[in-house]
């Protein structure tokens, strides 16, 4: 896979704004970590490896344990492995990116609000849209995972 143009040069001014929504995400009331896993599940979902990468490394250098890594995809089936916030905000991140199938039904917005207070909802929100728009980003014109950097 080649990476096929360099958006980063190419809109540097759309770029930096995407990264103003970033910079406000790692500022709010979430956790950092519990951003990072939220990026990776949608990411497992999009099939994005550069961001799969990406966030895969973050969480490591947060702390985050292989152990807790590998089961993302499967979280519902890993037991308490995840905590109760973290599984709010997985099954949020789900319903929300597959937003074409699921329209996101009362059901998943009533389990995130019985977890999530309102402006940290909000955030969530925002930060699976960025995740998603930086997937598309990152797929669309092939960005190269830092593993097949060799790095």
């Amino acid at each position: 896979m080649s990476k096929r143009l360099d958006y980063n040069q190419i809109a540097p001014t759309g770029v930096k704004a995407l990264g103003g929504v970033y910079g406000y995400i790692m500022q709010s009331n979430l956790p950092p970590a519990l951003v990072d896993l939220v990026y990776l599940r949608i990411s497992q979902i999009n099939n994005c490896a550069y961001c799969l990468d990406s966030h895969t490394r973050d969480l490591l250098k947060k702390g985050v344990k292989i152990e807790k890594l590998a089961p993302v995809q499967a979280w519902r089936e890993a037991g308490n492995l995840f905590d109760e916030r973290e599984r709010a905000a997985l099954a949020w991140a789900e319903t929300v990116t597959r937003v074409a199938e699921t329209n996101v039904p009362d059901e998943a917005y009533q389990a995130a609000r019985a977890v999530f207070g309102e402006r940290e909802l909000v955030d969530l929100t925002i930060a699976v849209g960025l995740m998603n728009a930086y997937n598309r980003i990152a797929i669309s014109f092939r960005n190269t995972p830092q593993a097949v950097l060799g790095q």
